[in-house]
């Protein structure tokens, strides 16, 4: 890559997996039609994806229990330890159509094809990581085959947004669970297309469940992240400053808030967020998926992290 042109070796070619998920027709999506992807060209953690489709399909048309182990297996393979994967975006299409027509496991299928559409972020709660799906653009990272991981990452979240419509419905499903994952998902897709931010917005409005609402708060900001988008800085700004709000909803406001700007935290900003989270705010948030990988404090490693970001370097050299 280095001797040859860099980030652009092999770029546009059937070699890259950007290229290979943009071109994927929507009738081998629909299909299933495994064989149409050159499932072997590209790799997860164990080795070439050409055991994929046949787990896929396992997934799919089996029973509960062997569903679930397809699902355990592909989890292990295309996410490990939450690193994605080139063969994992090629399984977005396919995943994303299993969590519509499957009656169960949904929400585990949807956090895989979230951590597909991130970057591998466990333990970042900082400014710069919380809302971050992609690396920048100059820094290369490599998977365990040595492919590279920022065409994987982006691959994924393109796959991820010629798809959101269908998942879009998931968001009024009857299982809390499936409406956080499945914000959690929607929250990953680039350039923060209006359909996804006007239907997360409207679910906030009718969602009763707290852990939901949070993600819901969280998923707004995250696709506003990018582009700072104003009107969601706006938002959130009055929401962490409402009274009328939960608890919930202003702390992940306020989280989200601090992502979308720089600067010194405002003092009255960190008052609230000190007085507001108690033990059983901060185990609700816990359970959510952007806090969940936060060993070793939860929230509170979270609110130090954005605090004091001298005291993680790793974090912010990283994003810099």
């Amino acid at each position: 890559m280095w001797s040859e042109e860099g980030m652009e070796f092999h770029a546009g070619t059937v070699e890259d997996v950007r290229f290979v998920v943009a071109h994927m027709p929507v009738e081998v999506k629909n299909g299933f039609v495994y064989g149409a992807v050159p499932w072997s060209n590209f790799s997860h953690a164990y080795g070439p994806g050409s055991d994929v489709p046949d787990l896929l399909e396992q997934a799919r048309t089996g029973d509960e229990r062997s569903s679930n182990e397809a699902l355990s297996k592909l989890s292990g393979r295309l996410l490990q330890q939450g690193t994605s994967s080139a063969a994992g975006a090629l399984a977005i299409p396919f995943l994303v159509r299993i969590v519509v027509a499957l009656p169960f496991h949904r929400a585990g299928i949807l956090r895989v094809i979230a951590g597909l559409a991130r970057r591998q972020y466990f333990g970042d709660g900082s400014r710069t990581g919380l809302l971050r799906a992609a690396r920048a653009d100059d820094q290369i990272v490599f998977e365990p085959s040595g492919y590279l991981a920022n065409w994987s990452v982006q691959a994924a979240r393109e796959a991820l947004a010629a798809d959101a419509g269908l998942l879009l419905p998931l968001l009024g499903d009857p299982d809390p669970e499936v409406r956080q994952a499945s914000a959690y998902a929607l929250a990953a897709v680039p350039n923060r297309p209006a359909s996804v931010a006007d239907c997360l917005s409207a679910r906030f409005q009718d969602e009763e469940d707290p852990a939901v609402r949070a993600c819901l708060v969280l998923a707004i900001g995250q696709l506003a992240w990018e582009e700072r988008h104003p009107d969601t800085i706006d938002q959130m700004c009055a929401w962490w400053q409402d009274y009328n709000q939960p608890a919930e909803v202003r702390v992940c406001a306020a989280l989200t808030w601090l992502c979308l700007t720089d600067g010194p935290a405002p003092d009255n900003l960190r008052a609230f967020l000190e007085l507001s989270i108690t033990d059983d705010l901060a185990a609700l948030l816990e359970s959510i998926p952007w806090l969940d990988h936060i060993v070793d404090g939860g929230l509170r490693r979270c609110l130090d992290q954005m605090f004091y970001p001298e005291k993680y370097p790793h974090f912010t050299t990283e994003l810099d």
